[in-house]
């Protein structure tokens, strides 16, 4: 899935996640991470968002995710409102995810 524009999913509040997602001109993606448990969770939290990104099919792009303690199905579901905002997608892939 090709990423068009800047997006974002989610919120600042606890136990929550933020999603920005835009176009990267280098190949791959460029993660960035600020998590209050990053010590502690930083690996996983980067492992589920790059799955994530994978099954949708995303290979070229920016993303910044400021963790607030969210459990890993609300952020595969950040990444995922994320994705399909930034691509201009209105169909959901149930099956990707």
């Amino acid at each position: 899935m090709e990423i068009i524009k800047d997006a974002l999913a989610g919120t600042l509040e606890s136990s929550d996640v933020m999603v920005r997602i835009g176009p990267c001109d280098e190949p791959g993606i460029h993660l960035e991470l600020e998590s209050l448990v990053k010590q502690q969770f930083g690996n996983a939290i980067e492992r589920v968002a790059r799955e994530t990104l994978a099954k949708l099919g995303v290979e070229r792009a920016h993303v910044v995710i400021d963790d607030k303690g969210a459990l890993e199905c609300v952020l595969r579901a950040r990444v995922q409102a994320a994705v399909m905002r930034a691509a201009e997608q209105t169909e959901i892939q149930w099956g990707a995810i």
